[in-house]
């Protein structure tokens, strides 16, 4: 059984574990540091507002999700490789929108056009917004 919950600082090893085993849009610990996604960082999503999100499967956290409450985005949303195809990101994106939506009516993110992730959220109900010129696209959703 999935259990969704909000993170806690316990969680910040496993959420860097889970980002950097994906097999799409890989970066390493250190790519993430350059970006300025650090545990320190992380850790003041969680202790700020109820934006980062975990879900396990029998105590093991295997999936995140991070809402940005500022811009109406969903920043991250990730699942371990082992447990793709569970409907665990379907279970996390259904969270972060239904958080995002409840301070906006038009939500956004941004992912590689050529990804799976681009078809997932495209079976979601996201319409492409914008494209980049590196590959990537603004995705958008609005509220029903």
């Amino acid at each position: 059984m999935n259990i969704l919950r909000l993170a806690t600082v316990d969680d910040i090893d496993i959420i860097f574990d889970i980002r950097t085993s994906v097999k799409e849009n890989h970066l390493s610990n250190e790519q993430l540091t350059e970006m300025g996604i650090t545990p320190t960082a992380v850790l003041e999503l969680i202790k700020g507002n109820a934006c980062t999100w975990v879900i396990e499967n029998e105590n093991i956290v295997v999936g995140f999700s991070i809402v940005d409450f500022d811009t109406g985005s969903v920043f991250a949303t990730f699942v371990h490789p082992d447990h793709e195809g569970h409907g665990i990101g379907k279970k996390l994106m259904a969270k972060a929108e239904a958080l995002l939506f409840e301070k906006f009516n038009l939500i956004w993110l941004e992912t590689d056009q050529q990804s799976r992730a681009y078809q997932f959220y495209k079976s979601l109900g996201w319409r492409d917004d914008a494209l980049y010129t590196n590959g990537d696209v603004k995705m958008v959703k609005e509220k029903l």
